[in-house]
């Protein structure tokens, strides 16, 4: 199993773990990934960590499609493969919700399916180099004709020449943009993934693959990906608590009542009762309240914590559910080597 290491978006300030990820490469670690929400964006620290590593993959987890058009995200994707020496960046694209993309971003919330339908289109455009980039999309057209527009637009190809094969993964757990990274994307980023629910996900996928001539399947051609929080620790129940101010604001309040993922993950997961009463809670402003209504299996359930020998033992859920690589969030560096050596990776490692 490929193993990736999560190093997330910024807190208030800019905090890239080198060592970490230097370890992370040395032990055999396939990816690290970055994300992004209103601060730090998730594709200049790839920049940043392709001069401080050699072979690592670079993945963004995800790129917010609203904050960028889809040609400017092929320029940077590329650009960063290019100084890293080819072959290391992975594009991870994801849509975030109405309150940033509207809010933080200024332009509208729209149809995301059609958007990430093009913008996924429009990339691979770019990367191809065949000829000048020329799209008619539900959401997104190149050129641009619409309002304002001066209709002078000229289609165009890139001058660099790119990797045409830099693999594109989707951030998605609904079931249609499901089959969307089924049909038209290398990979899949999951949303709210547990083991028990590969099943679902693997027949979304399979819709996708079939619309794309059935060539592709998870773990040839496909890779799926999802991440864990992983805390060695002594302390399980300390650790899951730690969770929950985490859980609380993503299901309570990243997003709009009528429109947040992560509260739908919840109830997909089992946990209706739950994430009803912490979106009430949190939104009412008893964020307290909130976190205490997280459920400890809930937790458990997404997460690897405890003492070494509980995390093999949970593990094996996880390296039986069928998935291809595992993305690890934390920042301990007995973590990283935990992991290596519970997958096999370490026996890669480099002195």
């Amino acid at each position: 199993m490929k193993l990736g290491l999560s190093i997330g978006y910024s807190g208030a300030e800019l905090d890239i773990p080198v060592d970490l990820v230097q370890q992370a490469e040395r032990l055999g670690f396939d990816s690290v990934w970055t994300a992004e929400a209103y601060g730090s964006d998730a594709i200049t620290p790839l920049a940043y960590l392709a001069a401080k590593t050699e072979r690592i993959r670079l993945g963004t987890a995800i790129i917010q499609v609203a904050a960028r058009t889809p040609a400017a995200a092929a320029m940077e994707v590329q650009t960063v493969d290019a100084l890293a020496g080819g072959g290391r960046v992975v594009a991870g694209l994801g849509v975030s919700g109405p309150q940033i993309v509207e809010g933080w971003y200024g332009v509208p919330w729209g149809k995301p399916y059609y958007k990430l339908r093009d913008y996924i289109t429009i990339m691979k455009k770019v990367f191809a180099r065949e000829e000048p980039v020329t799209h008619q999309g539900r959401e997104i057209s190149l050129p641009y004709e619409g309002p304002g527009s001066a209709h002078m637009g000229k289609p165009l190809k890139s001058i660099l020449h790119m990797n045409p094969h830099l693999p594109i993964f989707l951030g998605a757990g609904n079931p249609s943009n499901l089959r969307l990274a089924g049909e038209l994307c290398d990979g899949l980023l999951p949303l709210g993934f547990v083991p028990s629910r590969m099943a679902d996900y693997r027949e979304r996928l399979e819709e996708g693959f079939a619309r794309s001539g059935g060539e592709k399947a998870i773990g040839d051609g496909f890779e799926f990906q999802p991440s864990v929080v992983v805390n060695v620790t002594d302390d399980v129940r300390g650790a899951l608590r730690a969770m929950k101010p985490r859980v609380a604001l993503y299901v309570g309040g990243m997003g709009h009542p009528e429109l947040n993922f992560h509260n739908q993950q919840m109830v997909r997961r089992g946990y209706g009762e739950a994430a009803a009463r912490i979106q009430e809670l949190y939104l009412a402003g008893r964020k307290a309240e909130a976190l205490e209504e997280v459920p400890d299996d809930y937790c458990d359930e997404s997460a690897l914590v405890g003492p070494p020998a509980r995390i093999r033992q949970r593990f094996r859920a996880w390296e039986d559910s069928g998935i291809t690589g595992l993305t690890v969030s934390t920042r301990q560096p007995e973590v990283v080597e935990l992991m290596a050596d519970i997958t096999g990776a370490s026996k890669g490692a480099t002195v």
